[in-house]
């Protein structure tokens, strides 16, 4: 559609920078004065005249493109409607899978996907549960050990770096009383953290 604006001699230029026209067809009988080629475009349906330069270099590119995808099985396109090929692999009516490999595909014995044996980026599961499992321990330790355990565990929450100062004048409690409970609490709870 864009090619068929331009003048022939612009359209050598679109035909250098951007190498996605159809090529033309050998077998297609020309005039005797033209010396030059002629690439079909699929998307207007129309035939553009191109240098032999142009034209060999276009040929070229699709050729080896055409070919590479059919040695991977993704091209199926015929000898006869080679004419047809733009190198737009994508929306080509000749396209099939090849070897691309789904990620659902089974492989081995116990029939996982490749989609199944991904590496999940992040923590385990195992590992997140056995955490949970932890802080509810320790939790009901602390709610074993002080009253105010919820409350504690509440300012933690908020503001898990807290000093123990700031829990201490919240709760109304002298400091040094309060860091020595903390000791205890924290002695307390190296058995099950250190297991």
């Amino acid at each position: 559609a864009i090619a068929g604006s331009l003048p022939e001699t612009d359209y050598r230029f679109f035909l250098v920078c951007c190498p996605f026209l159809p090529p033309g067809r050998k077998g297609q009988k020309m005039k005797k004065e033209e010396s030059s080629r002629r690439i079909y475009d699929k998307g207007t349906g129309e035939w553009f005249s191109v240098s032999e330069d142009d034209y060999a270099a276009y040929d070229h590119w699709r050729t080896n493109l055409r070919k590479r995808e059919q040695r991977h099985g993704n091209c199926y396109c015929p000898r006869d409607k080679w004419w047809l090929c733009d190198g737009m692999c994508d929306d080509c009516e000749f396209r099939c899978a090849g070897d691309a490999i789904s990620l659902d595909t089974p492989e081995g014995e116990d029939d996982l996907g490749l989609g199944d044996q991904l590496v999940a980026f992040g923590p385990r599961m195992e590992d997140v549960i056995a955490d949970r499992d932890l802080i509810e321990k320790l939790f009901q330790l602390l709610r074993e050990m002080d009253p105010d355990a919820d409350k504690i565990i509440e300012m933690w929450q908020e503001n898990w770096r807290i000093s123990d100062r700031q829990v201490a004048e919240r709760l109304g409690r002298a400091q040094k009383t309060f860091s020595r409970q903390v000791r205890k609490y924290r002695d307390a709870c190296r058995k099950y953290i250190y297991e």
